[in-house]
């Protein structure tokens, strides 16, 4: 009868067992899509840091004055006009939407309260016309049909066509969610960007051009008589500097872009090297078996009330001694490996019959509090019982379907460990 129960127990647990291999094998293959989608992600944002760097870069080589210049261009104040007129726009859009709402609230209070008995030809028509604007059924046709159920069917029939785009104009969903972000951007970084991109010189004075026409021998002769001449000149006040004190370009809009950007940057590495810690763990023998068995249980919460105290084993966390009245929560340790008696081989069913949480908090006038966490087969995932076999040092006994092999593998591990 006993062995009966323990293939019956054995044959259900490795079916649960069976379904946290199944887990492991999805979860392989959404992390390889997030590696994937992570690394795009990041080659795109490295682009988009290169990219502010330089203009950073750009700005801070650039005098306050010669910026100023800059923006004179006709295009540039071009461009801020068109930002103005849109932004103002924007503004006048939210009120119209904003006054539509309040007059549809008011036009859908009338419709659905008024009485068409009365014989109000004025009140009849707006509501009559309220529902052709709004796509709706008239009212009374709604109140011989079941309450709403034929009003949505109906709404939906009257639903104006969408108004074909020209080419390049946006969606209601692109206004909504990009244009925020459009009128936003950094208009001297793009000036600065647009004469990157045309090629255009970023020092006005010709002077500083000549070396360019002149035969490599002579170029450093040229510029200690130029840097010779202009600090004579800025000495007698004849010329102002190049880069003045207090006078470069502002650069905070252009700094704080660009610390955004690898900020964000940093999240999309950690989040790409968090993934492929992960599934280098997963089929991991020293973390969640060679069949990922015990990934489906990571981070899973078990506890047991003593009365005392509750104690909790995060798997592959932390385990915890929590008092049910008044008192400190004692960490017992950090998840440290599995059974690594010796003798022991990685992988095997003994293996995975103990697990160590270490490095808990100080016993006062004690060890480093720990727990040694036993396991058999069964079909729930429960500790059993709680034993401090030396101080502060504590094993516990737990259950898992993780720990069922299949009635054609060897029943490895035996009969629970007399404790």
């Amino acid at each position: 009868m006993e062995q009966e129960a323990e293939r019956k127990l054995r044959k259900t647990g490795s079916k649960i067992r069976s379904s946290y291999i199944t887990f492991a094998h999805k979860e392989k293959k959404r992390l390889e899509e997030t590696i994937a989608t992570s690394q795009k992600e990041i080659n795109s944002r490295q682009q988009e840091v290169d990219r502010l760097r330089d203009v950073v870069d750009r700005t801070e080589s650039l005098s306050a004055a010669a910026l100023e210049e800059k923006k004179k261009s006709p295009l540039y104040q071009t461009l801020v006009k068109h930002h103005q007129a849109l932004k103002s726009l924007q503004k006048e859009h939210k009120k119209h939407v904003e006054r539509e709402k309040a007059l549809g609230d008011i036009l859908d209070a009338l419709r659905s309260k008024y009485n068409p008995n009365y014989q109000d030809m004025a009140v009849l028509e707006a509501v009559r016309g309220w529902e052709y604007y709004a796509g709706l059924p008239h009212i009374n046709d709604v109140r011989k049909n079941e309450e709403g159920s034929d009003e949505e069917d109906a709404g939906e029939t009257a639903a104006e066509e969408e108004e074909e785009l020209e080419e390049g104009m946006w969606t209601k969903e692109q206004l909504e969610k990009d244009l925020d972000s459009l009128l936003n951007s950094n208009f001297e970084s793009l000036l600065l960007e647009h004469e990157n991109h045309i090629g255009a010189p970023t020092k006005e004075s010709v002077l500083f051009n000549l070396a360019a026409y002149l035969p490599d021998s002579l170029v450093p002769q040229y510029e200690q008589y130029r840097d010779g001449l202009l600090s004579w000149l800025e000495t007698f006040g004849i010329v102002k500097g190049t880069h003045p004190s207090g006078a470069t370009a502002d650069t905070s809009h252009a700094k704080q872009a660009l610390n955004e950007a690898e900020q964000t940057l940093r999240f999309a590495q950690q989040e790409k090297s968090k993934a492929e810690e992960d599934v280098n763990r997963l089929f991991d023998p020293k973390w969640f078996g060679l069949e990922g068995e015990w990934k489906k249980l990571d981070g899973t919460c078990l506890e047991k009330d003593t009365g005392e105290y509750i104690y909790e084993v995060c798997l592959f966390g932390e385990a915890k001694q929590k008092p049910k009245n008044s008192g400190s929560t004692f960490s017992l340790g950090h998840f440290t490996s599995w059974n690594n008696a010796e003798g022991i081989e990685i992988g095997s069913p003994e293996y995975y019959s103990k697990q160590y949480y270490t490095r808990g908090a100080k016993c006062w006038n004690g060890p480093q509090r720990s727990v040694v966490l036993v396991w058999t087969c069964g079909i729930e995932n429960a500790i059993h019982s709680i034993q401090e076999l030396e101080k502060c040092e504590y094993q516990l006994t737990g259950t898992s379907p993780a720990l069922c092999l299949p009635l054609d593998a060897p029943a490895a591990l035996g009969k629970r460990e007399e404790l």
